[in-house]
């Protein structure tokens, strides 16, 4: 009976625990993620009007 009421003791006092919030890892890696999708969607722009340019030139 003894163990039991420990247990018990035990599981409540484990679940009373304040919640720390998690601490974010990843941050960094996302605002790296998110600048090199900037700077392809400008690479990408780039090539589209060199494209653009070339094709200009050859047609004229």
């Amino acid at each position: 009976m003894k163990y039991i009421l420990f247990a018990v003791m035990l599981l409540l006092g484990a679940c009373d625990r304040p919640s720390v919030p998690t601490p974010k890892l990843a941050e960094p890696q996302r605002e790296a993620l998110e600048q090199a999708k900037g700077v392809d969607q400008t690479l990408q722009k780039a090539t589209e009007e060199q494209q653009k340019s070339l094709s200009e030139a050859e047609g004229k």
